[in-house]
């Protein structure tokens, strides 16, 4: 009931701001007494004549979430381009007659980010698709060369970059969850795993725990209890460093199926747990067992040789992208700002995307003061950047020869991605094409107003120090975003 009370005041103010000029409107939404309980950044350029329309700290630098992602992506297709692949190679010594490869398997990631069950062109809706696929064409192809033994073992090698897996500013709080994942060259399922429970149908019945992918990666400690009449309450754990994760907590009997994404700590190490899995199903026999290589920071980066039994290109980078800043997924973000790295300035590092990054920025004209990268996706809070940084971002990629595609990278305001449930029912609404930003006490949402061939114009807005429920600030934002798209119609 909430949610719908929300859409329809947003709906209705939005009718009663049509007739108030971008100032008086934007002014009364931040008097309000919600509004208040928090420090805001708005800026709004018209994207044809760069004018401001409307500031309120548009030059203090705000922690922006996920908005930052706006600049990972723009980065990404400004300095690799569009049509950049990823690779991922098979490499061991070549078989004998006999199908026998002496030595270990390597399975080299490349930063594909395509490793999953996600559909790529991006789709809205559910993920059901098989995490393994990717993965399991390149055990087949390892099959049609020949391949039927390996005498060692399998090794899942991420040394394209240095293993720094997790940005400066991220919470360790964060780190067991999807959303916080290790950043590794080699990544499979998003470096997650989905961890069902499925509670006892009787009291005192154990639970069952089933993963997907299918892989036996994590150890599981098990204390929650079926009990007649208790509180419905299970809680996932897994500290850092560790690979075993506690299910506790108490639950009725018979009741419904409970999902939890949960990060692997050694991404490449899991991707060979599921190779190897893979390949004997295959038949083919592997005498080892599964490793990772990962490579110190600082240590000189050495290709392996060996025979390429298997290669997978990713789809496009723009597709990449657009799944980054639809869905607002941290991991790929990352992993776009280490490869612009690699490739501008020969290593794979964060430290590395930021220097291309804050190259990038000057160039166009924008402050060093006005920013201050930790990461590339938002979850760091270090990360700081102005109102008016994020809107001559904007303004250049629309000028620029990636503007169409990075328009289309952008969630579409009631229909899909991070913004699929919020403007529904705003006429028009649908040409506010934006980036959100959530993390506790800051909201945030950049982007675009108007279709092309209109007037069309860039916004900014930040809330943070927010102590208002969550909800309410994104309807504050809503509200004003709302009153930019009518501005853009006079």
């Amino acid at each position: 009931m909430r949610a719908v009370f929300h859409s329809l005041l947003v709906t209705l103010l939005a009718s009663l701001a049509v007739a108030q000029s971008l100032d008086e409107s934007v002014e009364a939404i931040l008097a309000t007494p919600v509004a208040r309980k928090a420090t805001w950044g708005v800026h709004v350029v018209d994207l044809a004549t760069g004018r401001t329309l409307y500031a309120r700290n548009a030059g203090v630098p705000f922690t922006p979430a996920s908005n930052t992602k706006l600049f990972s992506t723009a980065l990404a297709l400004v300095r690799l381009g569009p049509e950049y692949r990823f690779e991922t190679k098979v490499l061991g010594a070549a078989p004998d007659p006999a199908g026998r490869i002496q030595g270990d398997l390597r399975l080299i990631g490349g930063g594909d980010t395509t490793l999953s069950a996600r559909i790529v062109p991006y789709q809205k809706g559910p993920i059901e698709g098989d995490p393994l696929h990717g993965l399991a064409a390149l055990a087949d192809e390892v099959l049609a060369r020949g391949v039927r033994f390996v005498a060692g073992n399998v090794v899942g090698d991420d040394t394209l970059w240095p293993w720094q897996p997790y940005p400066d500013g991220w919470a360790a709080g964060d780190l067991a969850w999807e959303y916080g994942a290790a950043v590794s060259a080699l990544t499979l399922n998003d470096n997650a795993i989905s961890i069902t429970v499925r509670p006892g149908k009787t009291p005192g019945a154990p639970a069952e725990v089933s993963v997907r992918p299918p892989v036996e990666h994590f150890t599981f400690h098990v204390t929650l209890k079926t009990e007649a009449g208790a509180e419905r309450k299970i809680n996932f754990d897994r500290a850092p460093g560790s690979s075993v994760v506690e299910i506790s907590g108490t639950v009725p009997p018979n009741s419904p199926a409970v999902s939890q994404l949960i990060a692997v700590e050694d991404p490449a190490r899991f991707a060979a747990e599921a190779f190897i899995m893979l390949l004997r199903a295959r038949g083919i026999t592997v005498g080892g067992t599964a490793r990772a290589a990962h490579r110190a920071a600082g240590q000189r980066y050495a290709p392996a040789a060996g025979t390429v039994l298997a290669r997978r290109l990713s789809p496009p980078l723009l597709e990449i992208a657009r799944v980054v800043d639809k869905v607002s997924q941290n991991l790929h973000a990352e992993i776009l700002l280490r490869e612009v790295g690699r490739v501008r300035r020969g290593e794979g590092t964060a430290a590395a995307g930021q220097k291309e990054m804050e190259e990038f920025l000057v160039g166009l004209g924008i402050e060093k003061l006005d920013f201050s990268l930790e990461d590339g996706s938002g979850l760091s809070r270090r990360t700081l950047i102005s109102p008016t940084a994020i809107t001559s971002l904007l303004r250049y990629m629309d000028q620029s020869p990636h503007g169409d595609a990075f328009w289309s990278l952008l969630p579409a305001a009631g229909e899909d991605g991070t913004l699929s449930a919020r403007f529904r029912g705003v006429e028009g609404a649908s040409t506010i094409r934006a980036k959100t930003g959530t993390i506790s006490h800051v909201a945030a949402l950049s982007g675009y107003t108007g279709p092309n061939g209109s007037r069309r114009l860039a916004f900014s807005i930040i809330a943070n120090g927010a102590t208002g429920p969550a909800a309410d600030i994104r309807a504050l934002i809503d509200r004003i975003a709302i009153a930019v798209m009518r501005e853009g119609q006079r």
